[in-house]
């Protein structure tokens, strides 16, 4: 009897181990990213061995000018993400002994966003935000340049929706929408 346990303990032992050696995304990471378009705070907290979910609120910029407005002007406006991420090449980047803490690797995302007309910051006056969904398949990657910071590069396009009536104008809005972010970050 101890040998059949000791066969089994063996046979199963090899398995373990390369289970447990499987590269996987880190159960919680917090942490803070700025860009040329906005600041953000965010978590990615672990669904499954290579499956995030990160959750961000933060603010976004958008240029403004042409016939609605006199000159150009920068617009901050509040945004909330919901964005399941895959990182797909967690295993290949550990096996070749890349850093792959806080989560750096390539990955597929879908991030669903909400621009609430809460507030808008602006330097022009009377300027609002106006309410807009928007899902955006995206492909990027995130990089470790040190212990604590890192930065990430993205680029999507999918789709927006502005709900234009509730702001006053005659139709709400559907169109093409492209997720292009370089962002530098610090994390906790």
């Amino acid at each position: 009897m101890k040998g059949i346990f000791l066969k089994l303990a063996l046979a199963i032992l090899p398995l373990s181990t390369a289970i447990a050696q499987e590269a996987a995304v880190e159960e919680s990471v917090w942490g803070i990213q700025t860009g040329f378009l906005g600041t953000w705070a965010h978590n990615e907290y672990r669904l499954a061995g290579q499956l995030a979910l990160r959750s961000e609120v933060g603010l976004d910029a958008t240029i403004l000018g042409g016939s609605l407005y006199d000159g150009n002007s920068i617009i901050f406006v509040p945004v909330i993400t919901l964005e399941p991420r895959w990182y797909y090449n967690l295993g290949k980047r550990n096996a070749r002994k890349k850093n792959i803490s806080g989560n750096a690797g390539n990955f597929v995302s879908l991030p669903v966003s909400y621009n609430p007309d809460w507030f808008a910051i602006s330097d022009l006056k009377n300027v609002r935000a106006l309410n807009q969904v928007s899902v955006i398949p995206t492909w990027g990657i995130k990089r470790n340049l040190g212990a604590v910071l890192n930065y990430e590069a993205g680029i999507g396009l999918g789709y927006r929706y502005i709900f234009a009536k509730s702001a006053g104008y005659r139709n709400n809005k559907g169109e093409a929408a492209l997720n292009l972010h370089l962002r530098i970050g610090y994390k906790f």
